[in-house]
């Protein structure tokens, strides 16, 4: 059995902690089709209603190597843009990964933007290499919340 490995994660912003909170956290299941449409097909609540214990599955084109997640939220705090969440199904449990979960802080910065801060826990499988799904991981998470940047950016009203 692999032991649990971390890393962590820091992507400046030049828009609002609160909108790209709600953005690329609260309503990726909404906006990831419509602004990351090459990698996620759709997405969509699969139980709960948002909050602490909701799941949402997201679906992905073949430009990702697994065709589904499913993610719980296990901690939520609106106020403090802070939610941690774990993989429970799908997005290489099994394949790579035996366990999963984030830790995401959004915190303002001093010129009116944010910095999105991620804490990674993770458990792989025998065989997997660490770095190589570690970088996979970081550049998912990066095209994520710049993609939900490009949006608000281009949509200075959306997410107020």
């Amino acid at each position: 059995m692999a032991s649990a490995s971390s890393w962590t994660l820091e992507i400046p912003s030049p828009v609002a902690a609160p909108r790209l909170f709600r953005a690329a956290v609260m309503d990726w299941h909404t906006l990831a089709p419509k602004v990351a449409s090459h990698v996620v097909a759709s997405a969509h609540p699969v139980e709960g209603d948002g909050g602490v214990g909701s799941v949402r599955q997201f679906n992905f084109t073949s430009f990702m190597p697994f065709s589904f997640m499913k993610e719980r939220l296990d901690f939520l705090d609106v106020d403090k843009c802070e939610c941690k969440n774990t993989l429970v199904e799908g997005g290489g449990i099994g394949v790579a990964i035996e366990t999963a979960a984030s830790h995401i802080k959004v915190e303002p910065t001093a010129d009116g933007g944010s910095v999105v801060k991620v804490e990674s826990t993770y458990k792989l499988l025998p065989g997997m290499d660490e770095k190589d799904e570690e970088a996979k991981a970081k550049e998912a998470l990066t095209a994520i919340f710049k993609g939900a940047e490009a949006y608000l950016v281009a949509n200075p009203d959306a997410y107020n």
